[in-house]
């Protein structure tokens, strides 16, 4: 019985610990973003949520009821992110070696703003043949 409390304890810490890094969906957490100032003076939100905000009617973390992930996550800026939020964009989107890849991101800026694909930045990874998979999962955390 002491086993069974002990793994129950455990699970429940770090079911609260993911939920305070993670924000616990509340406004103001990882999700929400000051401004950015892009390079022609403008403000623009480097980072947004999925619509309906981070976390489902119903409140359920992941934003599927019962706390499943979808495959909608918070997306940066490719334009106005810095180096460390598209890092970590890519990294909650699975992209492996997520560094390296935020600084190609970074490299070949500025990317068309009307270009929802981002097809310069498609192109641009192209060239180091990182393999279909990882261009799709790091467009999917990026913006225009």
């Amino acid at each position: 019985m002491r086993i069974g409390r002990t793994i129950w304890a455990t699970v429940t810490l770090a079911a609260l610990a993911t939920l305070v890094a993670c924000g616990g969906g509340q406004p103001g957490g990882p999700t929400a973003s000051a401004p950015a100032t892009t390079g022609s003076g403008t403000n623009s939100p480097a980072v947004t949520s999925p619509p309906g905000g981070p976390s489902a009617p119903g409140g359920a973390p992941g934003g599927a009821p019962g706390g499943a992930p979808t495959s909608q996550l918070a997306r940066v800026s490719a334009n106005a992110a810095g180096e460390s939020q598209i890092a970590t964009a890519l990294r909650d989107a699975g992209v492996p070696d997520a560094e390296r890849w935020a600084k190609e991101v970074v490299k070949h800026r500025p990317y068309p703003t009307d270009d929802r694909s981002l097809t310069k930045l498609r192109e641009e990874l192209a060239r180091y043949n990182p393999g279909q998979d990882t261009i799709d999962k790091i467009i999917s955390a990026l913006q225009p």
